[in-house]
């Protein structure tokens, strides 16, 4: 009975959790493995980012339940990113700029 209603209510089970903490954990452990290894800092840099843009994607998506939502709501957390996304972008060059002034 729990597992049935458990599939019915949103779409997952604990087998499809288990696998996406199992991803998780084979990405981390890449992130700490190319942590030792010596590569180009913008190489390595461009590897990490992109590795935790997954990581939250598989976070949002599952343990978040974003894939088992309407998409309306999946649709009001774009424009939230790409604002936040367009601060960072304006706010970054004046926090460079303000710490190269102090040293």
């Amino acid at each position: 009975m729990s597992h049935a209603n458990e599939s019915q209510g949103h779409g997952a089970t604990t087998k499809l959790f288990i696998w996406v903490w199992c991803w998780l954990a084979v990405i981390t452990f890449v992130e700490v493995y190319l942590a030792y290894i010596h590569l180009p800092a913008t190489l390595m840099l461009t590897l990490l980012i992109g590795l935790s843009v997954i990581k939250a994607a598989l976070i949002m998506a599952y343990f978040m339940h974003l894939r088992f939502e309407r998409l309306s709501l999946v649709l009001w957390l774009i424009p939230a990113l790409v604002f936040c996304i367009s601060l960072m972008i304006i706010f970054f060059p004046d926090g460079y700029r303000a710490w190269m002034m102090r040293g």
